[in-house]
């Protein structure tokens, strides 16, 4: 590839020479985003346009690898400046993500719509078809979904059809960058600020600690800061024991994106469910989320709604039946019979019913739980377990943050497997949340390890300072870890089938397999350990917690389904049905829940509208079903762990190299029922989700 003069000092321009193909993140300033992805885009489209014009018959090496090799100086540039965009942002970033949308959107376009590559790939499909070429199954496979992806970006409609297409496509892309540049200023504008640190009467005297640092750190020496966490449910309202400033937190959190201030997301909204609903029906489907579910393990907006359906009411029953206990709870508390269990009150009063009828609460947990212990003993030992893989901190690699700590990750072999970037603290310039991105896809045809980066939000606490976590900060970080090893276990030889380049609903399947493990005594033990004396969690405490799992989970799977359904409502209609005006969106949003039964005044939805960001800004749209349609798969393959213990231990190496083998490894080289199915012996059955969640039970 001829690099242009202004591109030979780029550190984009040529693959890192550091360990593993790790960036160099020491080198890439913002200047270098742009000149790098546009010269990416022009050299794909070369090396595109040098494969339709190859005089040779298609063949596996000259058109599907070929495709497979290119646009690697794209993905290099890409790779990095979308995870610094989430993970350290600023305006130079967001305005450079902006200028880019449309940009690749069009690139996009040009390959897809490309009438001699899809000509070409076809030859190749008929070839095969008629015994003229062969085919390995990862051939196969990537043949079938790219002859398909055509089709899906409209290479089959009419000239003036495709024009509009590119134009929706265009649009699109920057209203999703839009979206999330709003979030982040209305995340950060929602933050409350507290005066006096009476108002924070409850919160662990860490937990205070780090909201005067937050203060500070934004020039407000002497007060507090409680930073918006992205779902609408805030940490601190399970321990603030004022019922002002809970309501003042809980507010300033649902009414983000709805200010009607330039941080107002409404407008944005509806302009993208209507051009999505456009798109989707120009391609000849009914909505945006059939065409969303044709690509996924789903198939069909018909196969979503039979799944989610019987499980609403099932999760609105137990809810409610948790709302009365709240409800007795805060009337003593209030000293007032009349008093009203309100969304502000929910995370506090389950707090302290949990305590009283299990004698446990997370104030009591959380110096059991502190960070630096619970990665070493808890997730990556979990990993040495089941894989036999070992972790070695690499202090003389950089990350993009000084935050982020670099693990390289040994092979039960001792050969290198990969690195981990670790970057968990939350900061103003990292978008909510918690998410898993990829460096480096592996990939054997291009001779690459993977690089995969872990993204948490958890407070930081001052300098010094243990970083003390609540439970579900544990979860998550076990979640977010299933992502990495994904990507970090896999085996294949096409890049685009590496590690988590799988159906949307099948992507958390992994993930959430390697939560449970959380839960396993033998780790749970190991990593439960009091942060100043060594003390392990008592073992009734333990076996408290075990028996507790299923405590709220009615208020747990309510506000989940809650945004499910919410994320279907808007995109299983048509353009003609989108709302008009910015006053119809939270109407809409409510009348959506009614429908389905979980419009419920003290459990409302983990995501509202306006700050939905995995919809309207992070490729879920139509798509949040995937972690309970995911959670299906996942507790049927924790009941196979459990059926194949190894002297009583769960976790073991056999278990756990088959599960690695025949699952993760594998990526999205095959179509991933099959890969399920060949795991299992079956398909998949519910039962076990049922039973988890409590669902079949519930009346």
């Amino acid at each position: 590839m001829h690099l242009s003069e202004n591109l030979l000092e780029n550190p984009f321009a040529s693959p890192s020479s550091l360990p593993y193909g790790l960036p160099d993140f020491a080198a890439i300033r913002d200047e270098h985003y742009l000149p790098a992805a546009r010269a990416g885009m022009a050299a794909e489209l070369a090396e595109i346009a040098a494969i339709v014009d190859n005089p040779e018959p298609p063949t596996v090496e000259n058109t599907l690898e070929a495709l497979e090799r290119s646009g690697d100086l794209l993905g290099r540039t890409l790779s990095v400046l979308y995870n610094i965009a989430s993970a350290d942002s600023s305006a130079v970033l967001e305005d450079i993500e902006e200028e880019l949308a449309p940009e690749l959107s069009a690139h996009h376009d040009a390959i897809f719509m490309n009438a001699g590559l899809y000509a070409r790939v076809a030859l190749l499909d008929a070839a095969a078809r008629a015994g003229q070429v062969a085919l390995t199954p990862d051939s196969a496979w990537l043949l079938a979904t790219l002859l398909q992806d055509f089709r899906r970006s409209g290479i089959n409609l009419p000239e003036a059809d495709q024009a509009t297409l590119r134009d929706l496509n265009s649009r699109m892309t920057s209203l999703e960058a839009t979206f999330g540049r709003k979030l982040l200023a209305g995340a950060n504008a929602a933050s409350v600020l507290v005066t006096d640190v009476r108002d924070l009467e409850g919160l662990p005297d860490d937990a205070v600690a780090a909201a005067a640092q937050a203060a500070a750190d934004r020039g407000d020496e002497g007060a507090y800061l409680l930073e918006m966490q992205l779902p609408t449910q805030q940490g601190v309202l399970a321990s603030l024991r004022r019922r002002d400033v809970r309501r003042r937190v809980h507010e300033a959190s649902v009414t983000r994106g709805a200010t009607g201030d330039d941080t107002d997301t409404r407008e944005t909204v509806l302009e993208l469910v209507r051009l999505r609903a456009e798109h989707a029906r120009l391609l000849g489907y009914d909505h945006h989320a059939a065409y969303i579910a044709e690509d996924a393990t789903a198939k069909t907006t018909e196969a979503v709604n039979t799944m989610l359906a019987p499980l609403a009411p099932a999760a609105a029953a137990n809810a409610l039946a948790e709302a009365a206990d709240l409800q007795a709870a805060l009337a003593a508390d209030l000293d007032d019979p009349d008093a009203v269990l309100e969304a502000w009150d929910w995370a506090y009063y389950a707090e302290r019913v949990r305590k009283e009828r299990y004698s446990l609460d997370d104030a009591l947990l959380r110096p059991y739980l502190e960070l630096e212990t619970v990665l070493r003993k808890g997730v990556f030992a979990a990993a040495t377990a089941l894989y036999g893989i070992t972790f070695t901190e690499r202090t003389d690699l950089l990350g993009y943050h000084p935050d982020v700590r670099v693990f390289e990750v040994i092979d039960a072999d001792g050969t290198g497997l990969g690195l981990f970037l670790a970057d968990f603290y939350t900061r103003e310039s990292k978008r909510g949340g918690a998410w898993m991105n990829n460096l480096v896809d592996q990939s054997f045809l291009l001779d690459e390890r993977p690089v995969v980066v872990n993204n948490l939000n958890i407070v930081k606490p001052p300098a010094g300072e243990p970083t003390l976590l609540v439970f579900d900060e544990v979860i998550t970080l076990f979640h977010e870890f299933g992502h990495a090893l994904h990507g970090l276990f896999s085996a294949v030889h096409y890049p685009s089938h590496s590690g988590t380049e799988v159906p949307r609903d099948f992507v958390e399947y992994p993930s959430q397999v390697n939560e449970m493990w959380a839960w396993e005594p033998q780790i749970l033990s190991a990593y439960a350990v009091h942060h100043e004396t060594g003390e392990p969690l008592p073992a009734q405490w333990i076996t408290t917690m075990i028996e507790s799992r299923q405590f709220n989970e009615g208020f747990a799977t309510s506000e989940y389904l809650a945004a499910t359904l919410l994320d279907q409502a808007w995109h299983q209609i048509g353009p003609d049905a989108v709302p008009t005006a910015v006053e119809e969106v939270l109407p809409f949003e409510g009348a959506a829940l009614e429908a389905v039964g979980l419009a419920l005044r003290a459990v409302p939805a983990r995501y509202r509208t306006t700050y939905f960001n995995h919809i309207f800004g992070g490729g879920y749209s139509a798509g949040y079903y995937s972690y309970i349609w995911s959670e299906v798969l996942d507790a049927d393959t924790v009941e196979w762990f459990t059926e194949n213990a190894v002297d009583g231990r769960v976790l073991n190496r056999t278990s756990g190299d088959r599960f690695r083998t025949q699952l993760l490894a594998v990526g999205g080289s095959m179509d991933p029922m099959e890969a399920f199915a060949r795991l299992r012996g079956r398909g998949p059955a519910i039962a076990p989700l049922l039973a988890r969640r409590g669902l079949d039970t519930a009346g």
